[in-house]
Parts: C-alpha cells; structure tokens; sequence
C-alpha cells in the first residue's frame, strides 16, 4: 500500500508538502502540485487508500456532448436521480459533473478524481474516442460504465440493460405482426452501445429465421444524416418495418416517411429504443424498448459500491420491456 511518505521519499520532498498537494491547500504552486498528484497515480495511490474520516464522496462523470441529465425529459435525468435515491442514504456526497474533451485532456482520470477527493465514479455518456475511456482501462480509482466495457480491469464495471434481449422483442413483435424484411437505423457505431445494439440486431433477425444482411442497416453521425442517406434507400429494398437504435431515431423516421408519403403504421411500422417522454406524444405514439433509467442509476451504485468492497462485479444488465403503442401494425396486402 502507497503512503504520502513514498511519494515524499520518492519526490525528496516533505511529507506536509505532499499532503497539502493531494488535499488542494492554496499555499502550494500549481505545477507542483499537479507533478506530486501525478506522481501519486502513477505509484497507485488513490483516495480509497487513505485513512478514515476522509470524506466520502462519490461522482456521476457525464459526458455533456453525448448525454443530457439536467431536465426532468432529458434521457439521465433519471439515470442520476437514481444513484442518488441509493448513494446519498447511504452516507455518501454525490457531485454531477459535466465533462467534455476539454476536461479529460486538462488531467488523467486518476489525477481529476485524487484532485477532488473523490472514491470512485459513475461515467456516463462517454464514447470510445473519449481521452479517459484509455484512463479507465489502467485506473486503480473504481468506476462504473453506463453502456460502455472496459476488460480485464478490477476496478472497472459495466451496468445496462440486455439489449440483445430488447432487440429480440421488437424483431419478435415485429415477426407475429406478419413482418418479414426489417431494416434497421442507428447512430453512427463509435460508441460501446451503438456496436452492442447493432450487432443485437442482427442476431435477433437471425434467432427468429428471417433475412440478415449487411444493407438492412445503416448508421450516421446524425439523425440527419440517416433519414437523408439511409431511409429511402432501405424503403426503396421494400422494408415494411424498422427498428431503430434509439427513439430520436425513431421519432425522426416516423416524420421523414410521412413527409415521403408512407403512412405509419399502414405503409411502414416503427420500433424506436429507451422509451423517452416523447413516445407517448409522438404521431402515432412509438412502441420502444424501454430500459429503466431509475433502476440502471440505482445499479450504477450497486456495483460502485460492490468495487469500493473489493466485491469484483463485472457486468450488470438488466431486463428490458417493450412498450406497445401505435407505431407498428401488419405489413400492408401486396
């Protein structure tokens, strides 16, 4: 175990001026500061080591370019209350804060999380580009990945939902209502997720006998992108229902097909993922895979705190539901 002696012994410097270092007293230089916390993740020294009576703190890291939390509509909105409802009980502060690339190339993840007294942390909304998502793979500073898997490191998890199971009940829904080409639109495949769904989608085509080929799908940065590229092109195949990866996607696509004159559900049926607020409201409501984000932020604590108790949890999904509304129907009589 790493003490504040090693790292002093190690710099040849005090051991006041390294505990001043990792508690942020403002009587000590930036630089040198920054040098004495580096030096100290790069020995494995983290907050968990240290001795009781440290404050216990907790972190949501949210990735403010792919994830939205602040508003009751918006997608983690639910994701972070849950955490809370079970992290704050349980005697721990719990800080939300909003991370961009900027954040992640100003420090390690390790240095950010020493820095700011932190335990351990729940990330959400990072994509696979993102500079920490390297951090994670080495941290000894325990972490909890939203849809996101980092292998082979114990002090890392993944919570979510089984999404191989959602895709398996929008294909199967889609099969009893007498559906048989399907084709499917998704975001672009830089993300852990948007990988998992794609992939789930296929093999949800295969499981239930039905036509799986590379062309039944398409993927864009932007939901632009694929109502402009993807859309016409997979009705042009003659696809009479599709399933996308989420339910911006979804909304999207009900929108574009009418404004190419496809009725939906009579010409063409829609199966989007997450069920948002939106769903109910779109026209017609959206049938969607719903995963419950109360539930996955109360996981995300489950399995942080599992790690904080060297308890090794690796992976937790969850089950997901399909919410039927109005948005799918039998394909139109040829």
């Amino acid at each position: 175990m790493v003490t504040i002696q090693d790292i002093a012994d190690k710099l040849g410097i005090s051991k006041g001026t390294v505990s001043k270092a990792i508690n942020g007293a403002p009587d000590i230089s930036e630089t040198l500061q920054k040098q004495i916390l580096e030096t100290a993740v790069e020995m494995g020294y983290t907050k968990l080591r240290r001795s009781k009576g440290t404050a216990r703190k907790l972190c949501i890291l949210a990735q403010i370019d792919n994830i939205e939390y602040t508003q009751p509509h918006h997608f983690a909105y639910d994701i972070v209350m849950g955490f809370r409802q079970m992290a704050e009980p349980a005697g721990f502060d719990v800080d939300v804060i909003p991370v961009n690339d900027k954040t992640q190339r100003a420090s390690s993840y390790e240095v950010f999380m020493l820095q700011n007294h932190y335990l351990g942390a729940f990330a959400i909304g990072f994509a696979l580009n993102d500079p920490w998502m390297q951090d994670f793979q080495t941290s000894h500073t325990p972490v909890i990945l939203y849809d996101n898997y980092i292998p082979a490191n114990p002090a890392t998890a993944y919570v979510g939902v089984d999404n191989n199971e959602g895709m398996e009940l929008a294909v199967s829904h889609l099969k009893e209502l007498g559906h048989k080409k399907i084709g499917y639109l998704s975001s672009a495949l830089g993300s852990h997720i948007m990988q998992v769904r794609h992939k789930a989608f296929f093999n949800a085509l295969r499981q239930c006998g039905l036509k799986a080929e590379p062309q039944q799908a398409g993927s864009s940065n932007y939901v632009s992108q694929s109502m402009e590229r993807h859309l016409p092109r997979l009705l042009k195949q003659g696809v009479t229902a599709l399933v996308c990866s989420h339910d911006q996607m979804a909304n999207a696509a009900i929108i574009q097909c009418t404004e190419l004159g496809y009725s939906v559900p009579k010409d063409i049926s829609v199966i989007g993922f997450d069920d948002l607020a939106i769903c109910p409201y779109t026209s017609p409501p959206l049938t969607t895979v719903r995963q419950n984000r109360t539930q996955l932020g109360k996981s995300g604590y489950y399995a942080l705190n599992s790690l904080l108790n060297d308890i090794p949890i690796s992976t937790l999904l969850l089950h997901t539901e399909l919410i039927v509304r109005g948005s799918p129907a039998p394909p139109p009589k040829k």
